[in-house]
C-alpha cells in the first residue's frame, strides 16, 4: 500500500500570500517572509510548494536547508545558495579567512539577480551558522535594490532571531510578512481523514484524533498512514487503537528532535525540564541542569526550536507524558535516578509542593534523608484523600526503600499492608506475613497485623501468629482468678452498683450447643446453664490464696503475655469464621483466655456468650470494656471491638453501640484503613437494618462498597455482605433488585463462612416475600442448623425459629411450628433482651390460635421498649387486625341464632349479589368474589363447622387450589390476612393443610 498523500489543509491564506508575493518580483519589488511556527506545521512543505510555484512562473530559484550538523559549519547555508550559480566559488567559501565585513559572493549573487527575478528559499533558519546569518542579514539591507525575495521557514524562537523577522528600517523598503502556522482545526482533521480513507469518520473518532494529534499536520498525516495500513477504518470503537498509534507516533517525533539536538546544555537543560519542569521555576530547572556558560534566554531559544517544549505561564514545559519519557529514555537508569534524587533535593529546598515533591521522590534513588520519608507519608495521606489508592501505595513502598529504624519500617509496613488490601490482597497478606514473623516488629503490630489478617478474609495468618508468639514469648503465669475459677470484668467497665457474675466459657459446638434444640427437634441432653461445667472444659481448680480476692487480674500485664491473649482471641475468631481443623500445619484452637482486662480478650468474650444467648448484663459489661483502652497504652484491635458492638446489638444497646461505630469510623478514616472503614460501615448497616432504618443502611452499604468493591471481598464476608444486602432492598421495596442478589453465584470458599447462615436467612426472608412457604422454610431451617453448628443459639442473632415456624404453620404443620415458637421464646426468655422477645411473643400470637390477643399485646409491650421499629409496627398491624376481627366474630354471633353452627357463607350485599332476605329459598349459591366463583359446599354445613365468615370464605378459595397471594386479590386484603385465616380453618378443622381441605370439600360434595 503506497503512503497517503494528504494536500496543505486549511493554507489557503498562506499560499495566497505566497502567490502574491513571487506574482510581485516580476515587478521588481522584492519581499522578505518568514513562516514560523512548532514543528510539524508544515512550514517546509509551504517552501517547496513555493519553490515549485515560482519555477513554473519563471522566476529562477536558490534553495538551501539549515541543519543542526551544520550548525557549526561556517557559511555552510551561503554554499547551498551559490552552488548552482558559482560552483567554483562554493569550496572557497569554507577555505576563505574570515575578514572583518567580508561577505564573500553576496555581490556577485546581487550582480546576477539584476537581469532576473530570483526567489531565495532557505529552510529551518533556527539552525543557521553565524557566518550565513550575517551574510543572509546583510541580504536583506540590500534587498530594495534588487528584485529578490527571501523566503524563510523556522520553528519556534530561532538561537539568534534574524533582523529581517522583526522589520527593522534596513528592510522598511521591502515587503515584510510574518505567516505564523495555526494547527489544523476539527474540520481540517475532518477533511484530512476523509482524504485518507476515501470516506469520512465517526465524528467521535475525528474527535479523537484531533484532541491526539493537537492538530498537528505532520503527525496527522503519520498516525493516519499508519492506521490506514494496519487495516484499521475511522470508525468510533477504534478509538483506542487509535491513541495507541498516536502515542507511538509522537514519541518517534520527539525522538528525532531530540537527535537533532545536539547542544549539551540544552540537553541538559532539556532533561531537567523533562524532570520538574512542572514543579519548578525555569532558573531553578537550569541550576539543576548544572553549570553551563550558555545564558538562559540562548536556552529557552534551543529549547523552542526543538519542537519539544511549550510555553505555559511564560515558561517553558515538555509538550506531554510520551515526550517527556521519550528524553529521559536515553539516560542511563543511575543517572535518571540521580537528576531526579537531585531535582527533589532542590524542591525541598525551596519548599515545593509535597504531593510534586514525592512525585519526583518514587524515581529518585535513595536520598537517606529523614524529609524523605515524612515527604511520602504526606503524600501518601493526601493521595489516600484525592481516591489515589494506587498511587498511596506506590508512595509508601518507596519510602521503604529509605533507610529506617526497624519500628519505623515496621510502622510503615503496616500502614502499606492496610491500604492494599483493598488494591492488592496478596501482596498484603505476604507483608502482614512477614510482620508476624518478625522477631520485634514493636508493641502491639504483631497482634494488629493478625487483626489486620483477619478482616482482609486470611483466617489461617492468626494460628500461626499464634504459634510464633507461643514459641518465642515467655511462658505466661496463670492470670488470678476468682473463687469460681473465671475471668472478671475490669473494675473500669463495671458498673459498681451492679452485682458480680461469673461466666463459663463459651465454646464452638461441633452440633447442636447444650439447651438448644435443632431444626430436626432433638434437644442436647447438657443444660447450657451458667456455672455448669462441660466434659470439653478443662477443669479450674482456684487455689486456696483465691479465696475472698477479687477476680481481677492486674493492669500491669507483661507485653508478651498480652499478645499472646490477643493472638489466641483472634485465632478464635479465625476458627469461628472457617472451621480448617483438617489442615495439618495449623494449631487447634486454643482455650479463651481469661484475662479479661485486656480490651480484645473482653470482646471476643462478649460476643461468644452473646450468640450463645447467657450472662447478659454480663455480656455488656464485657463489651462495654472492649473499648476502654488497656493501662499499658497497647492499640486496640478492629475485630474485637466490632465483636463487642455486635453484641451491643444483641443486648438491645444499639445507640451505645452506634456512638462506639462512630468512633471506630473515624478513628479507621485517621488510619486511613479503608477495609476496616468497609468492615465497620457494614456493621452499621446492620444497625440500621435493626432499628428500622433501610435508607441508612443503604447509604452505608453503599459507601462500604466503594471503600471495599464486592469483588475485592474475601469470599468469608461475601454472604455477610450480600445478606444485608438483600433485607435493605427488600425493606426499601426493591424486591427485583433483592432477587438478583439472591442469584448471585458464590465462590467455593464463601460457603465454608460462618457469615452463610446470614445469607440463607436473607433467601427465606425474600422466599416469605414471594409467598413460598416451602422454600422459605427450608432456608430457614438451613440458616439455623448453620447457626447451631458454629455455637449460636441466642434469637437475637437471627429470629429463623420463629420464621421458620410461620412457614411451617402456613403450611398446616403445627407441631413444627409450635414446637419451633416455644424454643425460641423460651431461649429470649433466658437471654432477656426486648428486642427478640417480643419477636419471639409475637411468632407465638401468629402460630397458635390459644391467647392470640394477650400473646399479641405483650408482644406490643415488649417491642415497644426496644429499638426494633419494624417488628414493632408489624406487631401493632397484627393486633389491630385480630382485635377488629374478634370484635366483628362477636357482634356476629351476638346477632345471629344461638348455635355452634355458623350460618352458610354469603357475600355481602352488593350491586351484583342479592342480600339474604332477597334471596329465594333453595340450595347456597356459590360464593362470589371480583374475578372467581368459589364454590362452597352447600347442604353439608357440618364442613365449616366453627369457622367464621370471613374464614369461610377464604377456605373455599383455598380449596380451588388458589395461592395466597390471589385469595389476597379475591378478597381485598393482605396476604398475611389469608394466611391468618388459614392458619385458623386448619386449626379448627383440624387438618395439617391444603390437600386435606380440599379433600374434605371434595368429600362433602360428594366427589
Amino acid at each position: 500500500m503506497p503512503p497517503i498523500e494528504l494536500p496543505l489543509l486549511e493554507r489557503d491564506r498562506e499560499l495566497a500570500a505566497l502567490s502574491a508575493v513571487i506574482g510581485e518580483l516580476g515587478s521588481g519589488r522584492p519581499a522578505v517572509v518568514t513562516v514560523t511556527g512548532e514543528p510539524g506545521l508544515g512550514q517546509n512543505d509551504l517552501l517547496r510548494w513555493a519553490a515549485a510555484y515560482a519555477t513554473d512562473a519563471g522566476v529562477r530559484v536558490l534553495s538551501a536547508h539549515a541543519t543542526p550538523a551544520e550548525h557549526e559549519v561556517r557559511y555552510g547555508v551561503v554554499a547551498q545558495l551559490l552552488a548552482e550559480e558559482n560552483r567554483a566559488l562554493a569550496p572557497r567559501l569554507f577555505l576563505t579567512d574570515e575578514q572583518p565585513g567580508g561577505l564573500p559572493g553576496l555581490n556577485g549573487l546581487l550582480n546576477a539577480v539584476r537581469d532576473r527575478p530570483t526567489l531565495l528559499v532557505v529552510r529551518d533558519t533556527q539552525w543557521l551558522d553565524p557566518a550565513s546569518l550575517r551574510w543572509l542579514e546583510a541580504l536583506a539591507r540590500r534587498l530594495p535594490r534588487a528584485p529578490v525575495a527571501l523566503l524563510t521557514s523556522t520553528t519556534g524562537t530561532a538561537l539568534t532571531r534574524p533582523e529581517w523577522s522583526v522589520g527593522t528600517p534596513l528592510t522598511g523598503l521591502a515587503t515584510t510578512i510574518e505567516l505564523a502556522l495555526p494547527p489544523l482545526t476539527s474540520g481540517g482533521t475532518a477533511t484530512a481523514v476523509l482524504r485518507a480513507f476515501g470516506a469520512p469518520g465517526d465524528p467521535a473518532f475525528t474527535e479523537a484524533l484531533a484532541e491526539a494529534t493537537r492538530g498537528i499536520p505532520a503527525v496527522v498525516h503519520d498516525v493516519l498512514d499508519r492506521f490506514a495500513r494496519a487495516g484499521h477504518s475511522p470508525r468510533a470503537d477504534r478509538i483506542d487503537p487509535l491513541r495507541a498509534l498516536t502515542a507511538e507516533v509522537v514519541g518517534d517525533h520527539a525522538t528525532r528532535a531530540l537527535s537533532d539536538l545536539r547542544d549539551p546544555a540544552a540537553v541538559d537543560a532539556l532533561r531537567a525540564l523533562a524532570v520538574c519542569g512542572d514543579l519548578l521555576d525555569f532558573p531553578l530547572v537550569c541550576t539543576l541542569a548544572g553549570p553551563h556558560s550558555v545564558s538562559e534566554s540562548r536556552l529557552r531559544a534551543a529549547l523552542a526550536a526543538s519542537g519539544l517544549t511549550t510555553l505555559r505561564d511564560g515558561h517553558p514545559r515538555v509538550q506531554d507524558a510520551v515526550v517527556r519519557a521519550r528524553v529521559l529514555e536515553e539516560m542511563p537508569a543511575a543517572d535518571r535516578a540521580e537528576l531526579y534524587a537531585r531535582a527533589a533535593g532542590l524542591a525541598q529546598r525551596v519548599a515545593a509542593d509535597d504531593q510534586g515533591i514525592a512525585d519526583l521522590l518514587l524515581l529518585a534513588r535513595p536520598v537517606g534523608d529523614p524529609w524523605a520519608v515524612d515527604t511520602l507519608r504526606r503524600g501518601f495521606t493526601s493521595a489516600l484523600r484525592g481516591g489515589r489508592r494506587d498511587l498511596a501505595v506506590a508512595y509508601l513502598a518507596r519510602a521503604l526503600d529509605e533507610p529506617l529504624a526497624a519500628e519505623d519500617r515496621a510502622r510503615i509496613e503496616f500502614q502499606l499492608a492496610s491500604v492494599e488490601m483493598v488494591t492488592a490482597p496478596a501482596a498484603a497478606e505476604r507483608r502482614l506475613g512477614g510482620l508476624i514473623r518478625a522477631t520485634r516488629p514493636g508493641p502491639g503490630l504483631r497482634a494488629r497485623a493478625t487483626d489486620l489478617c483477619l478482616l482482609g478474609g486470611d483466617t489461617r495468618a492468626a494460628r500461626h501468629a499464634l504459634a510464633g508468639a507461643i514459641d518465642s514469648a515467655p511462658a505466661a503465669p496463670e492470670p488470678r482468678r476468682g473463687p469460681t475459677g473465671v475471668p472478671a470484668v475490669p473494675p473500669e467497665a463495671k458498673p459498681a452498683s451492679t452485682p458480680r457474675t461469673h461466666l463459663v466459657p463459651h465454646r464452638p459446638y461441633a452440633g447442636t450447643p447444650p439447651g438448644a434444640t435443632g431444626p430436626d427437634g432433638r434437644r442436647s441432653a447438657a443444660p447450657g446453664l451458667p456455672g455448669t461445667p462441660r466434659a470439653h472444659d478443662a477443669p479450674r481448680s482456684p487455689g486456696p490464696e483465691a479465696a475472698g480476692r477479687p477476680d481481677i487480674a492486674g493492669p500491669d500485664e507483661d507485653p508478651a503475655v498480652a499478645e499472646r491473649h490477643e493472638l489466641t482471641v483472634l485465632c478464635r475468631v479465625a476458627s469461628f469464621l472457617r472451621h480448617d481443623d483438617a489442615d495439618l500445619d495449623v494449631l487447634p484452637v486454643p482455650a479463651l483466655p481469661d484475662a479479661v482486662h485486656n480490651p480484645a480478650v473482653a470482646g471476643v468474650w462478649a460476643w461468644e456468650h452473646g450468640v450463645a444467648g447467657v450472662h447478659r448484663e454480663e455480656v455488656r459489661r464485657l463489651a462495654r470494656s472492649a473499648f476502654v483502652p488497656a493501662a499499658t497504652g497497647r492499640p486496640l484491635l478492629v475485630v474485637p471491638r466490632l465483636l463487642g458492638c455486635r453484641a451491643l446489638l444483641l443486648t438491645d444497646d444499639g445507640d451505645e453501640a452506634e456512638n462506639h461505630l462512630g468512633a471506630l469510623l473515624d478513628e479507621s478514616h485517621r488510619e486511613r484503613a479503608a477495609i476496616s472503614v468497609a468492615h465497620i460501615l457494614t456493621v452499621r448497616a446492620e444497625l440500621h437494618i435493626r432499628h428500622g432504618r433501610p435508607d441508612a443502611a443503604a447509604r452505608d452499604l453503599a459507601a462500604a462498597q466503594a471503600e471495599l468493591p464486592l469483588d475485592r471481598l474475601h469470599p468469608l464476608f461475601l454472604p455477610y455482605w450480600l445478606a444485608l444486602s438483600m433485607i435493605t432492598d427488600l425493606q426499601n421495596g426493591h424486591t427485583e433488585r433483592a432477587r438478583e442478589t439472591a442469584a448471585r453465584p458464590l465462590p467455593p470458599l464463601a460457603h465454608e463462612s460462618a457469615t452463610t447462615a446470614q445469607l440463607l436467612f436473607a433467601r427465606g426472608v425474600l422466599a416469605r416475600t414471594d409467598d413460598e412457604p416451602h422454600l422459605a422454610r427450608e432456608h430457614f431451617r438451613a440458616c439455623g442448623r448453620w447457626l447451631l453448628r458454629h455455637g449460636c443459639v441466642n434469637p437475637a442473632v437471627q429470629p429463623w425459629r420463629s420464621l421458620a415456624a410461620e412457614a411451617a404453620h402456613t403450611l398446616g404443620d403445627t407441631e413444627e411450628a409450635a414446637r419451633l415458637v416455644d424454643e425460641e421464646v423460651r431461649l429470649a426468655r433466658r437471654w432477656g433482651a426486648a428486642a427478640p422477645l417480643g419477636r419471639a411473643q409475637l411468632s407465638l400470637a401468629v402460630v397458635t390460635e390459644e391467647n392470640r390477643i394477650e400473646n399479641l399485646r405483650a408482644a406490643v409491650t415488649t417491642l415497644g421498649a426496644a429499638s426494633a421499629r419494624t417488628a414493632y409496627t408489624r406487631a401493632v398491624i397484627e393486633l389491630a387486625a385480630v382485635e377488629r376481627e374478634e370484635n366483628e366474630r362477636r357482634t356476629a354471633v351476638a346477632l345471629g341464632p344461638a348455635a355452634t353452627v355458623l350460618p352458610p357463607v354469603a357475600p355481602p350485599p352488593g350491586p351484583h349479589v342479592p342480600s339474604a332476605a332477597a334471596r329465594p329459598p333453595g340450595p347456597r349459591p356459590a360464593v362470589l368474589t371480583g374475578r372467581r366463583t368459589a364454590k362452597a359446599p352447600g347442604h353439608d354445613a357440618a364442613v365449616w363447622h366453627g369457622l367464621t365468615t370471613v374464614e369461610r370464605e377464604t377456605a373455599a378459595l383455598a380449596a380451588q387450589g388458589l395461592g395466597n397471594r390471589e385469595i389476597a386479590t379475591e378478597l381485598a386484603v393482605t396476604t398475611r390476612a389469608v394466611e391468618l385465616r388459614l392458619s385458623g380453618v386448619y386449626r379448627k378443622l383440624r387438618i395439617r393443610g391444603r390437600e386435606e381441605l380440599r379433600a374434605l370439600v371434595q368429600e362433602a360434595e360428594g366427589s
